[in-house]
């Protein structure tokens, strides 16, 4: 029996759905990561309505002309995924900045190596955490505490994206800082320096 590649076949309502979504992402690239991102925003915004599987909108993706990449075969950046998945699975400040210490570890690790692409596509994915990140805070489906989180870990994200070198002396000062004791009462420097098991974005 022969396969043949998964074609669009679904409402243009729907198609448009998932381009709005991936513009909104900015990627250079849509690997399984960034696919995923906009599998979760379809339902996030519309329910029982935008499920849909990641097999569809990577062929809505692929039909419309932008770069998809599935697989280590597909690209030569590839190869690295293995590397990010299920990085950006936060759903708490802990687990945000547990993974801005990957991330950390990863951009040093790749250019020790001399590896620029893989360095390239950590800056890209941490990109694509404060994209998320942004999304989720405007999100007013979402509860305003949850919000009021995302919102703080956009910031993580950007601070760290500017300066990696200082991030994690800024973040002990911020975490310390009047302000975010007072936006996240229940989370001191202590608290948030424990090891918390990753778990999806809600």
């Amino acid at each position: 029996m022969t396969h043949t590649k998964a074609t669009p076949t679904k409402s243009p309502a729907k198609k448009e759905m998932i381009l709005t979504a991936a513009r909104e992402l900015k990627a250079v690239m849509y690997t399984p990561a960034e696919i995923e991102q906009i599998r979760r925003r379809l339902i996030a915004d519309k329910g029982e309505h935008g499920k849909t599987s990641a097999e569809y909108i990577a062929a809505v993706l692929t039909e419309a002309g932008m770069r998809v990449v599935l697989s280590a075969h597909s690209d030569t950046q590839g190869r690295y995924e293995e590397e990010f998945h299920d990085l950006l699975h936060f759903s708490t400040l802990e687990d945000a900045e547990m993974c801005l210490v990957r991330l950390d570890e990863l951009l040093r690790k790749f250019g020790t190596e001399g590896e620029r692409a893989a360095e390239a596509r950590v800056l890209e994915v941490a990109r694509l955490g404060r994209r998320r990140a942004e999304m989720i805070a405007r999100n007013h489906k979402v509860d305003a505490a949850k919000r009021g989180e995302k919102e703080e870990v956009a910031r993580w994200f950007a601070v760290w994206l500017e300066q990696p070198d200082a991030f994690f002396d800024w973040l002990e000062i911020r975490k310390q800082s009047p302000e975010f004791q007072q936006r996240f009462p229940q989370r001191d420097a202590n608290d948030i320096a424990g090891d918390v098991p990753g778990a999806e974005i809600e």
